[in-house]
């Protein structure tokens, strides 16, 4: 049965990939080119062409009133990277079993892909009972005891409680409110349900935006979102990727289950790989559409090279931006295996708070103030510019307020006096300025500062990694580290010329790949290149807000008493 090429997108599972269409009718009648981002393909009446992947595109946005497209609202079209930051409004129509969820939802291994139900019903498993109404965490799907089942968390009096719903299961099941903030992009590429409606509402407006706005003038409501997919697709004899827009006017229909799927290539994203067996691993696979960036190791992926897969791994890497002001303040993902030294650089700390969370049991921390700071009690201490101080922990403190005696948290302090030191205490909300003495001449490895030093920590590089080709973060002025980050790898190598192997990341680099049937020469990697990845201000923001989000952040420095 033939449909329009949107409305079969729109209803087509991404499980149920590849799919072989044959083109019945359109305005793209026989022998017609299509062109779309430089790729040229004939959709001939009859023509046959294999999908192996969808995404959106862009998003048409109609201003919503009351959960309905209001009778005033032209549509708009907003490309994923229009600025701004949404929430999701929680959908009210139920869901009717486990198997509609994981149809129409995204569902992945990211933070983005655990979406979260709730049930009007209490539901009642072999070794456990799920309430009526509690938030059910949907984290992936996979075979369970020869069943497809939804692996799933339910935090009840703070402790995780696991557990596998099988798809067959039936009951109304409602979207839960959810109260983080998202871009376009991310809303498109998780949040946006196959068949329903998406309703957001602008929550932050970030002005970035060179031409006029195709929203109103200070707009705040809610928008619906229809998203228009780039539907990724083999033709048959061709090795190059076509994409064609959803809304392309052409009815299209699924002869997948009379047509030999093998004849045509079968392109893979770097996920995909990653999602392999362990067991699979080598593997040689041929580069269909290449990275784009000049930085070693991206430069060597263009179109038709071959690789070598040797495995996949998580692994470590500590996030670092550049110590400047200005905008083109650059950000870096450092490998463990970086072999450059780095010097201590002083940090600067806003409050007494943040030398409470600074402070280690390696060496006692010293400051001086920068900023005055007048205690309102008699019992602490006033600071005054240039004053200097050996941090030693925090405690509380009785004070006099109102007339009466109150506890309040206060970080003890040794103010340095010239030869002598005076015990004094800081009240922890105070608003002052410091900035850190360093003694300490030492030149650490990036694994010894992560061992033994709260992050974050200022550094300058003093001996560059002579490994390296070119060491970016030898010409920066100075860095700070902010963070640990664990991240999804490939280790790969040239397959003509396997002298180095390189790390590749999952998730921040678009490429696709088809396997070859062919055997790997040799199951050993050859030397791995240490590699610095530089990461885009967008990628930045990402791996910030999501990557640890399982540490909790530090409470907020307690209030000035009022």
């Amino acid at each position: 049965m033939a449909s329009t090429l949107q409305k079969f997108i729109h209803s087509l599972d991404l499980r149920a990939l590849p799919r072989v269409l044959e083109i019945q009718s359109g305005i793209y009648c026989e022998d017609s080119v299509y062109e779309m981002f430089g790729n040229e393909c004939s959709l001939s009446t009859e023509e046959v062409i294999k999908v192996t992947g969808f995404k959106i595109n862009k998003l048409i946005a109609s201003i919503c009133e009351n959960n309905e497209v209001s009778h005033f609202s032209d549509k708009v079209e907003l490309p994923l990277n229009f600025p701004g930051l949404y929430k999701v409004v929680a959908d009210k129509t139920p869901y009717v079993s486990i198997e509609e969820i994981t149809r129409k939802v995204s569902i992945g291994p990211t933070r983005f892909g655990h979406p979260c139900f709730y049930c009007t019903k209490d539901v009642k498993l072999a070794n456990f009972t799920i309430k009526h109404y509690e938030k059910i965490t949907f984290c992936s799907v996979e075979e369970v005891h020869g069943t497809m089942a939804v692996n799933c968390v339910v935090v009840r009096n703070n402790q995780s409680h696991s557990f596998s719903l099988p798809l067959s299961l039936e009951g109304e099941f409602y979207e839960c409110e959810d109260d983080q903030i998202y871009t376009l992009k991310e809303i498109a590429e998780w949040k946006i349900p196959k068949c329903r409606d998406r309703i957001v509402k602008l929550s932050n407006t970030l002005h970035m935006w060179d031409s006029p706005s195709p929203l109103p003038k200070n707009f705040d409501g809610c928008l619906i979102l229809m998203p228009v997919y780039e539907v990724q697709a083999v033709m048959k004899f061709r090795k190059d990727i076509v994409h064609i827009l959803s809304d392309l006017d052409v009815e299209v229909k699924d002869v997948t289950d009379c047509y030999d799927i093998s004849s045509f290539l079968q392109p893979l994203p770097l996920e995909g790989i990653f999602e392999r067996t362990s067991k699979e691993f080598p593997m040689v696979a041929e580069i269909m559409e290449g990275p784009s960036g000049s930085q070693k190791p991206y430069n060597l992926l263009s179109a038709g090279k071959e690789i070598v897969i040797y495995k996949k791994y998580q692994a470590t890497r500590v996030l670092a931006s550049e110590m400047r002001s200005d905008p083109s303040k650059r950000r870096y993902l450092i490998p463990m295996s970086y072999k450059g030294k780095f010097k201590r650089r002083p940090r600067e700390f806003p409050t007494a708070y943040d030398l409470e969370i600074a402070r280690s049991e390696k060496e006692r921390l010293h400051v001086v103030a920068t900023k005055a700071f007048t205690s309102p009690h008699k019992e602490l201490f006033s600071v005054s510019v240039g004053d200097q101080f050996l941090v030693q922990q925090c405690q509380t403190s009785e004070v006099l307020y109102e007339g009466r005696k109150k506890l309040i948290d206060v970080l003890a302090c040794e103010q340095i006096l010239g030869d002598s030191y005076k015990k004094v205490l800081l009240p922890m909300y105070m608003e002052g300025g410091f900035v850190e003495v360093i003694h300490d001449k030492k030149q650490y490895l990036l694994s010894e500062i992560c061992k033994d030093f709260n992050l974050p920590f200022n550094v300058k590089v003093s001996v560059r990694d002579l490994s390296m080709e070119k060491d970016v973060l030898a010409a920066a002025p100075g860095l700070q580290f902010e963070e640990e980050i664990t991240d999804s790898y490939l280790l790969i190598s040239s397959a003509s010329s396997p002298v180095e192997s390189w790390e590749i990341p999952v998730y921040r680099l678009n490429m696709l790949v088809h396997l070859l049937s062919k055997g790997v020469q040799t199951i050993v990697p050859p030397v791995t290149r240490t590699t610095v990845e530089e990461v885009s201000e967008e990628e930045y923001c990402m791996l910030r807000r999501y990557e640890n989000l399982t540490l909790h952040p530090p409470p907020r420095p307690p209030k000035k008493p009022t």
